[in-house]
């Protein structure tokens, strides 16, 4: 016999924020229960933490008892399920995973793919989190200076697989600091692309990142990068 629902309380408590995106892009094509049961699920629990790199551990979705009991179908246990509905929501790309290895064994991490879950699983895939001791929490990732990859996202344009492949390569090529500030002036110059970024970096590096004549002329050094060599790059 198929259960009733008693109705919404009066004044509903501790609402919980759902996307825009999730009504007009994600729902329309969801057309599976079970990856639906679990994006919900994710999108409550994650709502209900603090911090800025917030994830759903594959074992909090496991340990809710009356969520586990909607999850089985029949021919597969509710397990089985939770497995295939998590991997259609990564495919999708709904949600993000990393795994940890610990003493304990292998851990799975779910983010939200927004650019903190996208900077979260990066820092953890270069090895930027340590243990907290904390059963509920129990990873910290580094936060100590913006995520490049999340700073290209605020700043520049959208994360493509060919530049965050370009950014990892910058990453180990040139200090962060000139990065962020490369990043700026591309900002402050109206000309985002990373094509131009990597121009500034490129000349910071083979001709030192201040060059006398700029020192202490910031009109100066601004027009720099919008006549001569950088220009090429403007319509690039």
């Amino acid at each position: 016999m198929r259960k009733g629902f008693s109705g919404f309380s009066e004044g509903v408590k501790n609402p919980t924020p759902l996307p825009n995106e999730f009504f007009t892009e994600l729902l329309p094509i969801i057309d599976h229960l079970g990856e639906l049961r679990v994006t919900l699920y994710a999108l409550w629990s994650l709502s209900r933490k603090e911090g800025n790199c917030r994830y759903v551990r594959r074992e909090e979705f496991a340990a809710d008892r009356l969520f586990m009991e909607a999850m089985g179908s029949p021919g597969m246990t509710a397990e089985e399920a939770l497995t295939e509905s998590l991997e259609r929501a990564v495919t999708r790309g709904t949600m993000l995973r990393a795994e940890i290895q610990d003493e304990t064994g292998p851990m799975s991490f779910y983010f939200l793919n927004d650019p903190q879950g996208r900077a979260a699983v990066e820092s953890i895939a270069s090895g930027r989190w340590h243990p907290s001791g904390e059963a509920d929490s129990p990873i910290e990732i580094a936060t100590e200076r913006p995520n490049i990859f999340n700073l290209y996202e605020q700043n520049i344009g959208p994360l493509t697989p060919m530049i965050a492949e370009s950014l990892r390569e910058a990453e180990t090529e040139y200090p962060p600091e000139w990065i962020e500030e490369a990043m700026q002036i591309a900002v402050e110059n109206n000309v985002r692309k990373w094509r131009y970024i990597e121009a500034i970096l490129e000349d910071w590096k083979v001709k030192g990142k201040d060059t006398p004549s700029d020192r202490g002329d910031t009109e100066k050094a601004r027009r720099r990068y919008i006549q001569g060599e950088f220009s090429d790059h403007l319509d690039t």
